[in-house]
């Protein structure tokens, strides 16, 4: 089956401007009623998404929803046990450095939701969760935001190093050395806590050299001007002499009276392998962005493409 962008689901397109990450674990209480709930939601999801954006559409500026639904390995073999599985598919487990680790929490279900109207993400969360709050529970359910210049909520502009926007369908998308699964995506989630009171008293120059790129203009430093670990040193990867890239969509998010700030990293690849040997360079440099940060949650999900999600809904593919 040959790539088709319009098969896939929303995993290379716009950030938003608001952001909902929910992550939601199954009862396990009849994988029959299960199945069929999630059935029923796969074809209902997707009548929702086009819903709200015929309704959208006649805003005075249209908010551009997105979505993307994805399932764990976990809940993949779960709820389809008789069907096949993308070739990269696993359960993440903890990843460790020699001073940092990046943990594996719980999750089945995941939701990827923005658009420039807060209030289409709500509807949109808000009709899904109908559909599936009998049979799972929340792990996490955080909202992000896009800050000022679209930059990370630590100061400097993010996601410069990821494709363009008109290269970026080719490291997102499944391609056909996965035939059953062309058009899926393999989506990592992570959400981490910085301490932000450290941070900000540091220097302007410390992090510059911390991030490896100029503070104002977004420039890359000379490699002799970075620290060691500097951020795009670190989760820079390449194979065989070629840079790897993936899909960044991470946005901040907070409640700033009580200092709960940090970053919520959203990676969609074609090669889960390039993802995590991405996160394992970060562990084994020891990324100065580590220094600061807890990292809170991870898990990786199957995101499936448009066509597989009918097949789901109709009982095709169980």
């Amino acid at each position: 089956m040959p790539v088709n962008v319009n098969d896939a689901q929303d995993v290379w397109k716009d950030v938003g401007e608001h952001v909902q990450f929910t992550v939601l674990k199954l009862k396990r209480k009849n994988p029959e009623t299960d199945r069929e709930a999630i059935q029923e939601f796969a074809d209902r999801s997707q009548a929702i998404i086009r819903s709200l954006r015929i309704r959208d559409s006649h805003l005075a500026a249209a908010s551009g929803l997105k979505v993307a639904i994805g399932f764990s390995n976990r809940a993949w073999e779960y709820l389809f046990p008789n069907s096949p599985k993308p070739k990269e598919l696993e359960t993440y487990t903890d990843l460790t450095g020699p001073q940092y680790n990046m943990p594996a929490t719980e999750g089945d279900i995941f939701f990827h939701i923005r658009a420039s109207n807060e209030a289409v993400v709500y509807e949109a969360q808000t009709q899904f969760s109908k559909f599936l709050n009998d049979i799972t529970e929340v792990i996490d359910e955080t909202k992000g935001f896009r800050y000022f210049e679209g930059r990370a909520i630590i100061g400097f502009i993010d996601g410069t190093e990821a494709p363009a926007v008109e290269d970026a369908a080719d490291y997102a998308i499944v391609g056909d050395e996965d035939p059953e699964f062309t058009n899926g995506s393999y989506a990592f989630a992570q959400k981490w806590h910085h301490n932000m009171d450290f941070w900000e008293h540091l220097k302007t120059e410390e992090q510059e050299k911390a991030v490896g790129r100029e503070k104002f203009n977004d420039l890359e430093l000379e490699d002799e001007d970075k620290y060691h670990n500097a951020h795009n040193v670190s989760s820079k990867v390449d194979v065989d002499g070629e840079e790897q890239k993936i899909i960044r969509m991470n946005v901040p998010y907070s409640d700033p009276a009580s200092g709960n700030t940090g970053t919520y990293f959203m990676g969609y690849s074609r090669h889960w392998t390039v993802t995590k040997l991405m996160l394992q360079q970060m562990l084994d440099t020891s990324d100065f962005l580590l220094t600061f940060s807890t990292i809170l949650s991870g898990q990786l999900f199957f995101i499936p493409s448009r066509k597989l999600l009918e097949q789901i809904a109709d009982g095709t593919f169980n």
